[in-house]
């Protein structure tokens, strides 16, 4: 049991993680995760000052970071619970994806869902972003699809017990 334990750790310590190239035009350090076992990486508000964002109020927040993604990999943009749970503010298209050939600026486009202003600060975190391998389809046209217990339920079909 000892040496599975001792082979692990050393497999954990020459663990390669994935290599994004970012280009940081922000006056903020790179995207961290919070703890060891984060899955999205703290994007902040590149703002030179405060902005206010009014109750239903949508505005397109800079990061100041650019990136190139490898082919078969997307990134998204998620909101932050705190700010959820806190302040009512998440995204408008939640997940927002970024395309492997995507070379612009990560902007994301924050919503205030609250009947309070919300001050937004410079470096704020605003939103988490994860990294994601996708696969490439093709369709295959069929007449029938295969049966299947829950078959064409829908919307509530399960239950909620």
């Amino acid at each position: 049991m000892l040496d599975v334990l001792i082979k692990m750790c050393k497999f954990a310590q020459n663990f390669e993680r994935m290599k994004i190239k970012i280009v940081n035009k922000s006056a903020f350090d790179l995207p961290q995760y919070a703890t060891s076992q984060s899955a999205g990486l703290d994007l902040r508000a590149n703002i030179s000052e405060p902005v206010v964002l009014k109750p239903l109020e949508r505005k397109l927040v800079s990061t100041g970071l650019f990136i190139e993604l490898p082919a078969d990999c997307e990134a998204q943009i998620r909101p932050r619970s705190g700010l959820a749970i806190k302040h009512g503010i998440s995204l408008v298209n939640t997940p927002g994806t970024i395309d492997p050939d995507y070379r612009g600026e990560i902007r994301v486009i924050l919503v205030n869902l609250s009947n309070e202003d919300f001050i937004l600060n410079p470096g704020e975190r605003i939103a988490q972003m994860i990294i994601c391998k996708f696969e490439r389809i093709e369709w295959e046209s069929v007449t029938d699809l295969s049966l299947s217990e829950r078959g064409d339920g829908g919307f509530g079909s399960t239950g909620t017990k």
